[in-house]
């Protein structure tokens, strides 16, 4: 007796049925953090992208430090984050995608730099001064920023102080040395994949390269990622990521700062193929 065998198309309608009849996901949950002066419903556009093209994902804004909350000092909300994601964390064994926007993935790394068992698989960081925030033709936000946190403001003529006066991103490079750096180390490099997303017309971050982990020198000369100190002296794991193959950069231009979580074509070049 020959056995037949049956076949069909997987339709994302298909697939929207057998979801519905119970079938779970493949995908991994989504945790997505809104930028600075924003709120949840500025990432509605890019839910939309992820369930679209991944049916069945489970999308979740986080909906803390809202516009002028967003302001608050970065190690409280670091704080605020590190007391949520935990509890989406722990109902996906599985592992989960961080995706921060602006100064929030700023605010992500703080979280993962401190979070010692995290499930972060992709950490997705969209458009956000990595390296540090000097000037620019719309710097309004960021000297909002600078007057309310002292955080990031990085001002390349004046190094010393920079290092002397901030609390937080010099401690998150280690570049100013503390008893955490080890332990910061081991916990961000838990990640599985570093991904990179950035352009030339963003027109706030400034350097746009910030967003690729480069920034200026003393000459306001731009100086790439695998040039910076502290991925020479991989204080905080990143040139042990790119030595794995484990990090991504994807450069768009054409985009500006608001617009990017908003972008079709950044969602499918730079962020779809990192939410399987």
């Amino acid at each position: 007796m020959s056995m037949k065998t049956f076949s069909f198309i997987l339709t994302p309608a298909v697939l929207m049925l057998l979801l519905a009849a119970g079938w779970t996901s493949a995908y991994k949950p989504v945790i997505l953090v809104h930028g600075v002066l924003s709120g949840p419903r500025s990432l509605k556009m890019l839910t939309g992208f992820i369930k679209k093209a991944h049916p069945g994902t489970k999308v979740t804004v986080i909906d803390l430090f809202n516009y002028g909350n967003s302001t608050k000092p970065m190690w409280k909300q670091v704080e605020g984050f590190a007391n949520v994601i935990p509890k989406i964390m722990e109902k996906s064994p599985e592992g989960v995608h961080l995706l921060c926007f602006s100064q929030e993935g700023l605010i992500c790394r703080g979280v993962l730099s401190t979070l010692p068992n995290h499930n972060v698989h992709s950490f997705i960081v969209l458009s956000s001064p990595l390296a540090g925030q000097y000037g620019g033709q719309q710097k309004l936000v960021y000297l909002l920023l600078e007057t309310a946190t002292h955080v990031f403001s990085a001002d390349p003529h004046h190094r010393k102080q920079y290092l002397e006066s901030s609390n937080f991103l010099p401690l998150l490079n280690g570049e100013k040395p503390h008893s955490k750096m080890a332990a910061w180390r081991k916990n961000f490099l838990r990640i599985k994949k570093l991904v990179l997303i950035g352009g030339p017309d963003d027109n706030v971050i400034t350097p746009w390269q910030s967003s690729l982990f480069g920034f200026y020198n003393h000459n306001e000369e731009v100086v790439e990622m695998k040039e910076q100190t502290f991925y020479k002296n991989d204080t905080f794991g990143l040139k042990t990521l790119d030595t794995r193959g484990d990090i991504s950069v994807c450069s768009q231009p054409g985009v500006k700062h608001f617009k990017w979580h908003s972008n079709k074509k950044v969602f499918d070049k730079c962020i779809k193929k990192w939410l399987d």
